[in-house]
């Protein structure tokens, strides 16, 4: 197929899709390996958004898709009816930064940080699509591990964790927890 049909050919399977449309199954659908997959995808992309319109392709991860273009978000709210969905609280942005930033962590790391139960607004995150299950740690209970999901990505406007802002003070902060730990135990002499 040449390089034009190949970008129709998927930029009809983004809108028929709707949802993230994986390279693999981009190059297994196209029947072209991997590397011109993405190749593929990231042109399309960005020759697609460059037109300034009113859809967009976006990447997530190993994924693409297309969506309304945020300039527009208010008219695509009031067409579909969509209130706005009620801000996150401070202790959920919290809450989702500890997770984002050190997944996958367990309900207990996110509290040792906190300071306080987080038990009800990491639900609250999971039932928004912020953050998922990830497994169980194997240590004596079994505790739960968390992470965030493709749509935190979304929401967030990047196309990966690495694109997430650097934390400012993070080794000053690590030793901090590091002496409060060893206090805490008696082996800090």
């Amino acid at each position: 197929m040449e390089s034009k049909a190949l970008t129709g050919a998927l930029q009809a399977m983004l809108f028929a899709s709707g949802a993230p449309l994986s390279l693999d199954k981009i190059s297994e659908v196209l029947e072209i390996n991997s590397t011109q997959a993405l190749e593929l995808a990231e042109n399309t992309r960005m020759a697609f958004n460059a037109a300034n319109s009113g859809i967009q392709i976006i990447r997530i991860e190993d994924s693409y898709q297309m969506s309304s273009a945020p300039a527009f978000a208010s008219q695509v709210r009031q067409l579909l009816e969509i209130r706005h969905n009620a801000p996150l609280s401070q202790a959920a942005l919290e809450v989702l930064a500890i997770i984002a930033y050190n997944q996958p962590v367990t309900k207990a790391f996110v509290e040792q940080i906190r300071g306080v139960d987080s038990s009800g607004v990491i639900g609250s995150l999971c039932q928004k699509g912020l953050v998922e299950e990830r497994g169980r740690l194997e240590l004596p209970g079994r505790p739960l591990l968390y992470g965030t999901t493709s749509n935190f990505l979304r929401c967030m406007g990047i196309s990966s964790l690495e694109k997430l802002p650097a934390l400012k003070h993070s080794e000053s902060a690590g030793a901090d927890t590091k002496n409060k730990e060893q206090q805490d135990t008696g082996d800090g002499k």
